[in-house]
């Protein structure tokens, strides 16, 4: 029996760096931002249905997100839209991904919107990754080509970090490199155990 962890976090938490750690520690890591390149990219499933909607969002023959950034920012329907083609093509890469690992005791689905998608009940436990706010918020603006407004944008769509931490079945502050990985590995060794047990 596979237990599907899924993993989350706001913007500048460590999400990206923690995933690293479970791929390390031998845990299949399924990755939601990644999918969504894949269906965009040339030949992806989800670049006919879209280019069928709104034809200027295809440029050589892959999804082109200004363009849809453009078409959302002047057709009130457009998200619906979009998300109606890509929010079904992600689930079944999602489950065909758990599928292909249904051997391993343990896999990752890396959701950036886990909780404001309603994802959670797609997976058998969450785990946050947190950190304090001077350090979320040095860590971001340490991005290129980031801003304070930009920042502010962001947080504004992301569910509250202390209202993940409350529903969530498990929380990783990231404050350290190492710190994180000793987490992580620790995490795996004993979900790992759980699912040798059930």
């Amino acid at each position: 029996m596979t237990l599907v962890l899924g993993l989350t976090g706001s913007i500048g938490m460590g999400k990206s760096t923690t995933a690293g750690f479970f791929r390390e520690a031998g845990v299949p890591v399924w990755d939601a931002d990644a999918a969504v390149h894949a269906l965009y990219a040339k030949g992806g499933d989800a670049v006919a249905p879209l280019a069928a909607l709104h034809p200027a969002a295809v440029v050589d023959g892959a999804i082109d997100r200004a363009a849809l950034r453009d078409w959302i920012a002047t057709d009130k329907s457009a998200l619906a839209q979009i998300e109606a083609v890509v929010h079904p093509l992600v689930g079944q890469s999602r489950a065909d991904f758990i599928a292909a690992h249904a051997d391993k005791p343990l896999v990752v689905v890396d959701v950036p919107l886990l909780f404001e998608t309603g994802g959670e009940k797609g997976v058998d436990r969450v785990l946050v990754v947190s950190a304090p706010p001077e350090v979320q918020r040095e860590r971001v603006l340490a991005r290129p080509g980031m801003t304070e407004a930009h920042f502010q944008t962001i947080l504004s769509k992301q569910m509250p970090d202390a209202e993940k931490r409350a529903r969530a079945d498990h929380v990783i502050q990231t404050l350290g490199l190492e710190q994180t990985r000793r987490a992580v590995f620790d995490l795996v060794a004993g979900l790992s155990g759980e699912t040798r047990d059930a």
